[in-house]
């Protein structure tokens, strides 16, 4: 009698060894299944609705994704969900580099122009020129005045009026660089682009507000 009891304890030790198995396992497969749902259902919203909430959308998918991935270890085969798992993440970085223009902020005009003047970025609302060097300076120049000439034609007064501004601020920066060792060939090269330059912003800029004042009278 004592050896049924003792079997029938083991038998039931095992069976809730393996009813807790199975339960980690269902629950395994629903935190991948929460997953993949999730995946979809982003990828179903519009992106000018995501715009406004996407740290939240972008810290709830690396959540998903991150107790997705540690419910692999408590499944037997976990091959197939693996790839359920795989298949989400590709999914969604697909649609987010599809999106990736609406997610960014706008660029102002001015902003626009100041990168096609200096490169994108390196000039912000901050004005700063410090990484403007010795070195560098007279490529700076280059394709400042360059960038102007090919595209004169198509700048309005205030294009104008902004391409001064950014010209003055890096002619102050010039001041300072030339206590760093600026050379005297390139000295003389900035020289011949400043040269190059102000006649065109003068007959450009009374051309464009000219234009404007035509415009206004129609």
């Amino acid at each position: 009698m004592k050896n049924i009891q003792i079997l029938s304890g083991i038998v039931l030790i095992a069976l809730g060894f393996t009813s807790c198995k199975d339960e980690k396992q269902e629950q395994a497969k629903k935190t991948i299944d929460s997953y993949v749902t999730y995946v979809d259902s982003v990828k179903n919203v519009a992106a000018d609705d995501l715009k406004a909430d996407w740290a939240a959308v972008e810290a709830e998918y690396g959540r998903r994704a991150e107790n997705a991935k540690l419910a692999l270890a408590d499944l037997k085969d976990n091959a197939a969900e693996t790839e359920r798992i795989n298949t989400s993440k590709v999914k969604y970085e697909e649609f987010k580099n599809s999106i990736a223009a609406v997610l960014a902020p706008p660029v102002s005009p001015k902003q626009q122009l100041r990168n096609t003047l200096f490169g994108e970025g390196k000039i912000g609302d901050d004005m700063s020129f410090a990484w403007v060097n010795a070195q560098n300076i007279h490529s700076v120049y280059q394709q400042f005045v360059h960038t102007v000439e090919n595209n004169k034609d198509s700048y309005s007064r205030e294009d104008w009026d902004e391409i001064k501004l950014m010209y003055e601020a890096l002619d102050s920066r010039k001041n300072t660089v030339e206590k760093e060792g600026l050379s005297s060939e390139d000295n003389r090269k900035i020289a011949g682009l400043k040269i190059k330059f102000a006649p065109m912003y003068t007959v450009n800029r009374i051309g464009a507000k000219s234009e404007e004042n035509k415009e206004a009278k129609k």
